[in-house]
């Protein structure tokens, strides 16, 4: 009996999982049941997963969120006191990425982009005057439109800022796309 019951079910689940033409898989009907459409449904759970998909840059722009009000500490790289580069380097590798340590050197390892092509979650590099290859001496994650998550100066931490009194100084730069 465990047999006649064993090979339909196993058909069925093959059926399922095997994608057709038109999108619409079939599962062969057993005597006396009506033939199922399950194309929807599939395509329902594929759009239902994907759109839980989180990328690395949405991943790092809320997880630096939740750092803010950390203090500020010189050569800091941990939750007990960040600097700039430390922050980006704490929260780029909590999500696999393994980055430079200073401002500058990740400035040299990040892809530069345009502000119009970043997204939340790539970084954002303040120079010491308007040509873009000059040294780099700050580094935030950038939030969108004019804004920051960055460990500024003692006394004050890890804080959403705009970088808009920075004019042409800043660069954008990614890794993740």
């Amino acid at each position: 009996m465990r047999r006649n019951w064993l090979a339909p079910a196993a058909l069925t689940a093959i059926a399922l999982g095997v994608p057709v033409a038109g999108g619409v898989a079939q599962a062969a009907p057993m005597h006396g049941q009506q033939l199922t459409t399950v194309g929807p449904i599939r395509k329902t759970m594929q759009h239902h997963q994907s759109a839980h998909r989180v990328s690395f840059n949405q991943n790092a722009a809320s997880y630096v969120r939740r750092l803010e009000g950390a203090p500020y500490a010189w050569g800091g790289t941990t939750p007990a006191g960040f600097d700039c580069s430390g922050l980006t380097q704490y929260v780029y590798r909590r999500f696999g990425k393994s980055i430079q340590r200073t401002a500058e050197d990740q400035f040299l390892q990040f892809r530069r982009i345009s502000k119009a092509r970043a997204w939340r979650g790539d970084l954002v590099f303040f120079h010491e005057d308007s040509d873009q290859n000059s040294y780099v001496y700050h580094v935030g994650i950038y939030e969108g439109g004019d804004n920051m998550v960055a460990a500024t100066t003692y006394g004050e931490g890890v804080q959403w800022q705009s970088f808009a009194w920075a004019g042409d100084t800043v660069t954008f730069g990614t890794i993740s796309h």
